[in-house]
């Protein structure tokens, strides 16, 4: 980890290279059910782990006076969109170029043994879908790459044309929950024979072929799930995001709370599994009439059921429609 800087801004710095600022929308998703549901102390430590183009973390900076707010994001993009969103509030801030993955290094490096809330917005923002260079939708034709860090050499392309079958039959069918992720991985590794796939429509067309004309009337988009699935494998999301919350978990204070919005199924059951664990960490046999296993509670879970957007949120942004927020709430240890 780099030494912080300042910049001329006030602002701290996790050695961010120069970049050029580009044209960086997203809309928050389930904004104001994250603010309140984050209990926000004047005083506090909070941490955005997914800042994106800032519209939480701005909402969270607005309510602090002496208190901190950690934005982490390893888009560089986000980071200079975010630092103009925020430039009112760069004095209680400090940008991070990194992984909320690494949320216990970060904090380590900043010397903060707590915090009183943490903020993550899973999966990728609406910037990264509009902005067709990156490679994530299925929509617009791009080079292949899908990376949030750009920063890192594996991409995409190195997915779709080194995997052999197997893997890529993994990929699509654990992380894109496709049933023709078998028959997807085989044309993949066909067409790669005449030529390695390059871009995004290439690997759309791919993937049209291998789903039966039957089966791509119904439902979205034959892409969506495969691209959902390559996203996740290249960016390392789910194992990530299992390690930030036992990590985070042990971070909260007292009554601090830890908010995630998720996306797709995979990531919901993975954050309620989690968050589950952290409550009744107990491992004992049912059996047992009591605990000897020693481990010991590190979170109480507040959302039993996941907050769903409203409905004039989902008029205003139809991306919002699958989000789902969970809470975790930290307790005595």
């Amino acid at each position: 980890m780099e030494k912080i800087r300042k910049g001329k801004d006030g602002a701290k710095y996790f050695g961010l290279p120069r970049v050029s600022i580009l044209e960086f929308h997203h809309v928050s998703v389930l904004l104001w059910e994250c603010i309140e549901n984050l209990n926000i102390k004047p005083d506090g430590i909070y941490v955005d782990g997914t800042m994106g183009g800032g519209g939480h973390s701005l909402e969270i900076a607005k309510k602090l006076s002496t208190g901190r707010l950690i934005c982490i994001d390893q888009d560089l993009n986000a980071h200079q969109a975010a630092k103009e969103v925020l430039k009112e509030h760069l004095d209680k801030i400090t940008f991070v170029h990194d992984n909320f993955g690494n949320i216990g290094s970060i904090l380590e490096s900043l010397g903060i043994e707590k915090i009183d809330g943490m903020l993550l917005d899973i999966g990728v923002s609406s910037h990264q879908l509009d902005e067709a260079e990156r490679g994530f939708s299925y929509q617009q034709d791009a080079p292949l790459d899908m990376r949030m860090d750009t920063t890192n050499s594996f991409s995409a392309y190195e997915l779709v044309n080194e995997y052999d079958e197997d893997e890529l039959n993994r990929v699509i069918f654990t992380y894109g929950e496709e049933r023709w992720a078998r028959r997807i991985a085989q044309f993949i590794v066909k067409e790669r024979q005449a030529k390695p796939i390059q871009t995004t429509a290439e690997l759309v067309e791919v993937i049209k072929k291998a789903v039966p004309k039957g089966a791509r009337k119904d439902g979205p988009h034959p892409a969506k799930r495969t691209f959902q699935a390559i996203r996740i494998e290249v960016n390392g999301e789910l194992e990530v995001l299992q390690c930030a919350i036992d990590d985070v978990a042990n971070k909260l204070k007292p009554e601090g709370r830890l908010c995630i919005i998720t996306f797709h199924s995979l990531e919901d059951r993975i954050v309620k599994e989690a968050f589950r664990k952290q409550e009744n960490p107990c491992i004992c046999p049912s059996q047992f009439p009591v605990c000897v296993c020693g481990k010991k509670q590190t979170g109480r879970v507040i959302t039993r059921k996941p907050i769903l957007p409203s409905e004039g949120e989902l008029q205003t942004n139809p991306r919002a429609r699958s989000a789902k927020l969970r809470v975790l709430e930290g307790v005595e240890k």
